[in-house]
């Protein structure tokens, strides 16, 4: 797996660093929020606006990779995330800032659509093994993401912004010069095919599973910090934790389980745990080392989830994998959107515990979702991860 050529390590850097830009605003929320006087919920719509733009624009990815090609879709992601993080890091307002991640979230949209295709298609060895490479590049770029935002946002919550634009130049000059030309694929895909596939009750379970426990999933990355009241390096070191349990656990935890358990199994027991975790965060939001324990424990059941998620997508309808994806990403991500705002605001006008109440209720239900719904499933998107192997396909998914 290890013996790939340049162009699938030039893709993987610049998925790390697309990656980062899930957690490095997470140290830096409470900074600037007291630095430009913005409250939990409007500092939260920097996830709000990124996630909400990321899930439209995962619905014309395909279109748009299809008609200009792989390579040109990634460069034009890469450029989108280094124009709008370095034009967030330059802003003086709050609404501006959250209008700049917007374009960040679009720009993501199309890089990660598309990466993981791209390995695929440009590595060696199995597919399961592109699959896992893709994997490791998100946990590391999960983990490093918060580290990198804590120790530059310890010196100005400007300097990650302008860190992941420097980042990013580079991952787009070493994919400009190492990936080959791709041309587009011989069909052209439909704006209207997303929409179409979600009318099978298996593609449909699992994009509503990944929609609640999303909501989850972005409480803990979008309102921990407020309570945890620790300077951005700490939370930084927290959320590293986090993000090192989340790579593991994805990376070699999942697989594992997956063929002693089965997928659905492995799925609900995660989702459970990540439930009672959201639970007890809720219970002892007053306890410090309570709220850092629970964010790190919050990794292994989210990289668990992630994984298997991931691979349950993938043969969940007789559509292209592109495509399930697409339907996929588009309705996870409005749990990814609605959450961070709705736990600012219940945070303000409810209590402290709220959020994390709201965010273990919004688990709770994903997993009566996957538990009713798991008869939908096709037999390949519950196939263990040794079957798989030879069965997996790109589906442009972000975990």
């Amino acid at each position: 797996m290890m013996r790939q050529p340049r162009a699938v390590w030039a893709v993987a850097f610049a998925c790390v660093i697309a990656f980062m830009g899930i957690g490095l605003v997470d140290p830096i929320l409470k900074p600037i929020a007291d630095e430009l006087g913005a409250s939990p919920s409007q500092v939260s719509l920097l996830f709000t606006s990124y996630m909400a733009v990321m899930g439209v624009a995962m619905l014309v990815t395909g279109v748009v990779s299809s008609r200009i090609g792989a390579k040109r879709t990634l460069l034009t992601g890469l450029a989108l995330i280094i124009v709008f993080s370095a034009l967030a890091g330059a802003s003086d307002t709050i609404g501006a800032i959250v209008g700049f991640r917007a374009g960040w979230g679009l720009g993501n949209a199309l890089f990660i659509a598309t990466a993981l295709s791209t390995i695929v298609l440009s590595s060696r060895g199995s597919v399961a093994q592109a699959v896992i490479l893709f994997e490791a590049a998100l946990g590391l770029g999960i983990a490093t993401g918060p580290i990198l935002g804590g120790q530059l946002g310890s010196i100005s919550w400007r300097a990650p912004f302008f860190g992941v634009a420097v980042l990013m130049t580079v991952a787009f000059v070493a994919t400009a010069v190492l990936l080959p030309r791709t041309p587009p694929p011989a069909r052209r895909t439909a704006l209207a095919e997303p929409f179409r596939a979600l009318r099978y009750p298996g593609l449909l379970t699992v994009a509503l599973t990944a929609l609640f426990y999303n909501m989850g999933f972005f409480t803990l990355l979008a309102f921990t910090p407020f309570p945890l009241a620790m300077t951005a390096s700490q939370v930084g070191w927290v959320f590293f934790g986090w993000g090192v349990l989340l790579a593991i656990t994805s990376v070699w935890t999942a697989p594992a389980l997956q063929r002693r358990f089965g997928t659905v199994p492995v799925i609900i027991g995660a989702l459970t745990l990540f439930a009672l975790d959201l639970a007890m965060m809720a219970v002892l939001t007053d306890s410090r080392a309570t709220l850092v324990v629970g964010v790190i424990l919050a990794g292994a059941f989210l990289g668990v989830n992630n994984t298997l998620i991931t691979e349950a997508v993938m043969g969940s309808a007789p559509v292209e994998r592109p495509v399930a994806s697409a339907a996929y990403s588009f309705v996870r991500f409005s749990g990814g959107a609605v959450a961070p705002w709705l736990a600012g605001r219940l945070g303000e006008e409810v209590s402290i515990h709220a959020p994390f109440w709201m965010g273990a209720a919004a688990v709770a239900v994903s997993v009566v979702v996957m538990s009713v719904g798991a008869k939908h499933l096709r037999p390949e998107a519950v196939a263990t991860h040794s079957r798989a192997e030879g069965e997996l396909v790109a589906t442009g998914d972000a975990g």
